[in-house]
């Protein structure tokens, strides 16, 4: 019941966009975000980042199906491989670029291939995840000879100052002391990134070429103690329940409690991510699977700032299961977060790099703030 991750693509639209850019394409609200565009920038270290925005315009250049198309196409798992030899294509995504038909569908038709079985996994950062766990069953088990999985994220389109409102001055003057506020509604526009990864998945590595193992994948979800944090498309009452867009009486009162967009409970998310991940879900990891720290080689960790990099170093080593930080790899400086897709475009770097040898033990970590999942994944180098 052996399953490989044989090769991994990932797709960035245009070119890298500088910090000193970032405005020019995601436009100005008020004149105000220049200066708390520089102090989150301090705190996440993201240089470059990718947008599906075309500048001359300030039109998508790519939905999110069609980057997740884009990073499929550049797959080479074996001589002669087209994306009409897929068996199973599972796509994870945090917004897809409609309501309904599901992300995969649309990825699928985007591709133009052959038929296949499809899946499509919502939630936040660990869709990518969900899609990849999905899609190395179907392998593991026999049901398919092959499976692609992939993470994308199109989120320039929530970005944009026509979307973002207004920044109160009040925000502003609390964040230089209390820097985890970036993480609020008006200011996450400076914190995401556009971008797609594919895998592909089968029951053998090619001889000769490099590929990851996949010992397992387990995903934790503390949904049943923990209200939502990161949420779109809905309003948190007082009372930490979500009031959804379709329970509003007209669009206009849907608009004005700007319901659409992508919000966190700040004080929420810097109360419980790095207990989550400490307290609640390694522990539970280390109980299921036996693994030990020092069995680790590499650790690919996402998470969307650098802000968080010590706290959960920190939070890692006082349970006792220290990984130092330089056996830690991420690109997120220059790469973005790209949310779901971002374990996908981590792997790609690390597969192609000179870090890793074969019998490394390579731990991912991914960390969900919607209702506080986790998903730890082992991969063997062969």
């Amino acid at each position: 019941m052996d399953v490989f991750i044989t090769d991994i693509a990932a797709y960035l639209p245009n070119g890298p966009v500088s910090n000193d850019q970032m405005e020019e394409l995601l436009g100005m609200v008020n004149q105000v975000p220049s200066r708390t565009r520089k102090l989150i920038l301090r705190n996440n270290k993201i240089t470059t980042r990718y947008y599906a925005i075309d500048p001359a315009t300030g039109k998508s250049t790519h939905t999110n199906a069609q980057l997740a198309a884009e990073a499929v196409r550049r797959l080479k798992p074996y001589e002669g491989f087209t994306p009409a030899d897929i068996e199973c294509l599972a796509c994870g995504t945090t917004q897809a670029d409609q309501l309904m038909p599901g992300h995969a569908s649309m990825v699928q038709g985007e591709l133009a291939a052959a038929p296949c079985e499809i899946v499509s996994t919502a939630g936040i950062c660990i869709a990518g995840m969900t899609a990849l766990k999905y899609a190395a069953m179907n392998v593991a088990l026999g049901q398919c000879a092959n499976a692609v999985a992939t993470g994308s994220e199109q989120s320039s389109s929530f970005m944009r100052s026509r979307m973002a409102g207004t920044i109160s001055p009040e925000t502003i003057d609390q964040f230089e002391a209390q820097p985890h506020l970036a993480f609020s509604a008006d200011l996450l526009r400076w914190m995401l990134s556009d971008g797609a990864g594919a895998a592909f998945l089968a029951p053998a590595p090619i001889p000769g070429k490099r590929a990851f193992k996949v010992e397992w994948i387990d995903i934790h979800s503390f949904a049943n103690e923990l209200e939502a944090c990161m949420y779109a498309g809905a309003v948190k009452n007082p009372d930490g329940t979500l009031t959804g867009w379709r329970e509003f009486e007209t669009t206009d009162e849907m608009m004005a409690q700007r319901a659409l967009l992508v919000k966190q409970d700040v004080k929420l998310l810097h109360k419980e991510i790095v207990a989550t991940t400490a307290d609640r879900a390694v522990p539970r990891m280390l109980a299921k699977r036996g693994l030990k720290a020092e069995d680790v080689d590499i650790f690919v960790a996402h998470y969307s700032s650098d802000f968080f990099r010590l706290p959960i170093y920190e939070g890692l080593r006082d349970i006792g299961f220290h990984i130092p930080l330089e056996k830690w790899f991420t690109n997120l400086p220059d790469k973005g977060n790209t949310g779901s897709a971002s374990v996908f475009i981590i792997l790609e770097e690390l597969l192609r790099s000179d870090r890793i040898k074969p019998g490394d033990k390579v731990l991912c970590y991914v960390p969900e703030s919607g209702r506080f999942s986790i998903c730890y994944a082992l991969l063997t180098v062969v």
